[in-house]
């Protein structure tokens, strides 16, 4: 249940969701081989989750939900450790359920060209055998 003092953390996905909707993990991922999620994530940031739409893999329009964390959360390795110690993305992951809360419609996305060199950059690592998740 909301209340006026609980963090409200965001999600970015093309995924469509609708409010009271659970995003739980064992879900074909959004990201890298789309495996069966190990881990859901979320942010604290409007502008990660601006990424996180903006990289997810299908066809679907970008959405940017709002999310309630039903369990503990834990700093995303896979950004604080490697990329940006710290956690200045404010980035966080969950094996429990995240509650869409609601929606955020109005947003500004990154410029094209700056969305084109993370995808790239993406896609060279895929070339390497690296995964931008690991669980």
């Amino acid at each position: 249940m909301q209340t006026p003092f609980s963090q409200t953390y965001f999600h970015g996905t093309k995924a469509d969701l609708n409010l009271g909707d659970l995003i739980e993990v064992g879900v074909n991922s959004n990201y890298g081989q789309r495996n069966a999620a190990k881990y859901i994530y979320l942010t604290a940031t409007i502008d990660a989750a601006i990424w996180g739409a903006e990289l997810a893999l299908g066809s679907n329009r970008q959405r940017i939900y709002l999310v309630e964390a039903t369990g503990p959360i834990e700093d995303d390795p896979n950004l604080t450790d490697k990329k940006f110690p710290g956690n200045p993305t404010k980035s966080y992951r969950s094996k429990h359920p995240f509650k869409v809360v609601g929606e955020i419609t109005i947003w500004q996305a990154h410029p094209e060209e700056q969305v084109n060199a993370m995808k790239a950059a993406l896609a060279k690592l895929k070339e390497e055998g690296i995964e931008a998740i690991e669980d």
